[in-house]
C-alpha cells in the first residue's frame, strides 16, 4: 500500500490547523489504496504549530527555532512506515519543508520557491521509493 500526506486526505494536520484535501487521494484512502502519514506530527510536532521552512539544509521555525530533529525523527518514522505497508508511491504535499518534491520554500518566509526536496521525501527517494505531488496527478 502506498502511502500519502495525512493532509491531502482532509485530516486537519497543516501547520496551521487545517487540510489541503484532494477529493480524488482521500477516496482513495476510503478504498483502503492509500495510508495517510504526516511526518511533522510523527516527529513531535503539534497542531496547530509555527511555520518551518529548510534553510541551508536545517528546517527553522519563522521565530528561529531549530526543529530539524522533529523534521528527520519524523522522516525516518515515515520511511518505516513506507516500508512496513510496501509502499512504492508517496504522494506528498508539494512545497513542504517535510513532504516537499522538487520544490519548496526558499527558507525566507516570502512565499518564494526554489528547487529542492522537503526532508521526508529526500529520505523516501533514497531508498527507493516514488515521490509524486499532488500537482503530478492534474
Amino acid at each position: 500500500m502506498d502511502i500519502v500526506s495525512a493532509c491531502l486526505c482532509g485530516i486537519n494536520c497543516k501547520y496551521d490547523g487545517k487540510n489541503n484535501l484532494n477529493k480524488n487521494l482521500k477516496e482513495r484512502v476510503m478504498r483502503g489504496e492509500l495510508l495517510p502519514v504526516c511526518p511533522e506530527v510523527l516527529g513531535g510536532l503539534p497542531i496547530p504549530r509555527i511555520p518551518c521552512e529548510i534553510r541551508n539544509g536545517r528546517v527553522y521555525t519563522k521565530d528561529g527555532r531549530d526543529v530539524t530533529k522533529q523534521f528527520t525523527d519524523g522522516a525516518r518514522k515515515t520511511l518505516e512506515i513506507a516500508k512496513a505497508a510496501g509502499a512504492k508511491k508517496a504522494f506528498f504535499k508539494q512545497r513542504s519543508p517535510s513532504c516537499g518534491c522538487g520544490k519548496i520554500y526558499n527558507g525566507n518566509f516570502t512565499g518564494k520557491t526554489i528547487e529542492g526536496d522537503g526532508i521526508t521525501a529526500a529520505l523516501l527517494k533514497q531508498n527507493g521509493i516514488e515521490v509524486l505531488t499532488e500537482e503530478d496527478l492534474k
